[in-house]
C-alpha cells in the first residue's frame, strides 16, 4: 500500500521558517523523484520544488520560492523535505508531497497535505 505522510506543518510569523517532511513507503523511493505542491484558499494547486531521483536527480523551485525553500532527499529514511525559510503570508496553503517515476509523465502519488500558515 502506498503511502506518503506529510508533517511538519503549522503556525508562523513572516520572516520565520519551518520543514516540511515526507515518509513515503509502498514503493521503490530510490527510484522516484519526489515533489512539492501547494494550494491556498481559492487557488489552484500550483507546483513549489522538486528533486529526481538519486541517481541522476536535480532540484527544481517556482520562481516564487527560488532562494527561500530548499527541496532535499534521505533515501536512507525514505523522507523528502522541504526547508522553507523567509516565509511570507503568500506561502500559506496546504502543502503536498507527491512522487513520480517520470516527472515528466507526471506525478503517480500524493499525500495528503498540510497545512502552513504565515501570520504577517
Amino acid at each position: 500500500q502506498v503511502q506518503l505522510v506529510e508533517s511538519g506543518g503549522g503556525l508562523v510569523q513572516a520572516g520565520g521558517s519551518l520543514r516540511l517532511s515526507c515518509l513515503a513507503s509502498g514503493f521503490d523511493f530510490y527510484y522516484y523523484a519526489m515533489g512539492w505542491f501547494r494550494q491556498a484558499p481559492g487557488e489552484e494547486r500550483e507546483f513549489v520544488a522538486s528533486v529526481g531521483w538519486s541517481g541522476g536527480g536535480y532540484p527544481t523551485y517556482a520562481d516564487s520560492v527560488k532562494g527561500r525553500f530548499t527541496i532535499s532527499r534521505d533515501d536512507a529514511k525514505n523522507t523528502a523535505y522541504l526547508q522553507m525559510n523567509s516565509l511570507k503570508p503568500e506561502d500559506t496553503g496546504v502543502y503536498y508531497c507527491a512522487a513520480a517515476y517520470d516527472r515528466a509523465a507526471g506525478y503517480d502519488y500524493w499525500g495528503q497535505g498540510t497545512q502552513v500558515t504565515v501570520s504577517s
